[in-house]
């Protein structure tokens, strides 16, 4: 890393203290401490919990920035390369791993938590700003999918995520863990205008493909081919995803340049949702 994080190591021995209460009854519906905060009055903490000390690391390089820590002495030993230690620094409070399941509510294999508080979000025009391939989903409210798309994207050289309508919370602790902490560092924003910056996409020079094994699609490779005259280098491409089953909804493919399929074999027509977009990213980056 580089740059370090001083933090303050702070002994926790009671599981009721109330000082690691952001990183209390994490599988809680209705407490969990990363629920964000909605309308109409019901308010969650609205934080953002990295599990683990890669999870942990990447957030510590992210703009999310951690306010405290919560771990054994094993994984503060593991952490301390990222770490300087100083009075009046971020704590990290250091539990045994029975004090800490009685306080998250299970057992952690993976030994540290970190929590930090949303920033603004950033918008559709922030995160294309300078992009040449994003993901672009709809409809996708499995945690899991979505952390697996975050990963791909980093993998695959993808420079932002835009969630339309229906998506899951990507800052949920479960999708933060499956990305392997890529959804704090892969910019994403959530459209306020769905689906017309679809519109702005292609104003700002994105091919707009949407993945659908439906009629009218044609080959993947084919979909993102250069245009006549043109050079596959130079195309910027938005790929759309949509939920498992349904996919992406009618009227919004009918926004989009062209439709694409990844061609299958065995009768199976398509695939997850974070594996098809993965070999769309894949694609994208072979050319």
């Amino acid at each position: 890393m580089s740059e370090r994080l001083t933090v303050e190591v702070i002994d926790i021995t009671d599981p009721s203290d109330p000082r690691v209460d952001d990183f209390r009854d994490l599988n809680s519906v209705d407490r969990r401490p990363d629920l964000p905060a909605l309308p109409g009055g019901a308010v969650g903490k609205a934080l953002v919990i990295a599990e683990g000390v890669l999870v942990v690391q990447r957030m510590i390089a992210s703009r999310f920035a951690p306010h405290a820590l919560f771990g054994v002495d094993r994984r503060l030993e593991e952490l301390s390369g990222d770490f300087v230690e100083g009075a009046d620094g971020v704590p990290f409070y250091r539990a045994s791993k029975e004090v800490m399941a009685q306080v998250i509510g299970f057992h952690l294999n993976r030994g540290v938590l970190a929590a930090a508080r949303r920033p603004t979000m950033l918008g559709v025009a922030d995160v294309i700003a300078g992009a040449r391939t994003v993901a672009v989903l709809e409809g996708v409210n499995d945690h899991e999918n979505i952390g697996s798309v975050f990963r791909n994207a980093a993998g695959l050289d993808v420079d932002a995520v835009i969630f339309g309508t229906g998506c899951a919370d990507p800052l949920y602790r479960r999708c933060v863990r499956v990305s392997m902490g890529h959804a704090l560092l892969v910019p994403f924003a959530k459209s306020e205008n769905w689906p017309g910056d679809l519109e702005l996409l292609r104003e700002n020079g994105f091919r707009t493909v949407a993945m659908t094994p439906g009629e009218g699609s044609v080959p993947l490779r084919e979909a993102i081919a250069p245009t006549r005259g043109g050079d596959a280098t130079g195309t910027k491409l938005a790929f759309l995803v949509g939920a498992e089953g349904p996919g992406l909804v009618e009227h919004t493919m009918r926004q989009c340049d062209v439709r694409a399929h990844i061609p299958m074999s065995r009768g199976t027509d398509s695939l997850n949702v974070a594996t098809a977009a993965a070999v769309a990213f894949y694609e994208a980056l072979s050319r």
